[in-house]
């Protein structure tokens, strides 16, 4: 044997990991129409938290700009749109509610049902509010936000549980 005593140098990766002023957001716009509404929330969640992108850091708010049209017509599979109902509390005693979620629909703000669907799905805490105002539901088929090039994702298309008649 020779005097000579072998050193291995190892070298030590460094995992990526993702700064808030180096996240680029996307603006994505879906169509619920005839859309599950636990399949489509499912997917909003994902988005809004970015974890479809390879450079995900959780926690850092690296999700897309989701805009949902046509909240009204979101389907539910079952009969979970008259039996399972939406609780709410009015702040005096006593004073606890329920809605169904067809009632919901029907009423003047249908955007709900799926604002809620998504938050339920979100982490509870600051990051997962700031995220949730990245989200914007409406009503018809209009949305306000035109100006921002939104790329258009036929979600109903990627599977065919997605879509009921």
């Amino acid at each position: 044997m020779s005097g000579k005593i072998r050193v291995s140098k190892t070298v030590q990766s460094k995992s990526f990991e993702l700064r808030h002023q180096d996240a680029e957001k996307k603006w994505v716009v879906i169509d619920a129409d005839g859309v599950i509404l636990g399949r489509l929330a499912a997917a909003i969640a994902l988005r809004l938290r970015g974890k479809h992108r390879p450079t995900f850091t959780p926690s850092v708010d690296c999700g897309d700009n989701v805009i949902v049209i046509n909240a009204e017509k979101v389907k539910m599979t079952g009969h979970k749109a008259e039996t399972k109902p939406f609780f709410y509390h009015t702040g005096f005693p006593g004073g606890i509610k329920e809605r169904t979620r067809d009632k919901i629909l029907a009423g003047a703000h249908p955007e709900r049902v799926i604002m809620k669907a998504v938050e339920r799905m979100m982490p509870r805490g600051p990051l997962g509010r700031r995220q949730m105002t990245n989200l914007k539901v409406y009503k018809g088929a209009e949305h306000p936000h035109a100006a921002q090039n939104p790329a258009k994702i036929d979600f109903a298309a990627l599977n065919r549980k997605n879509k009921r008649g």
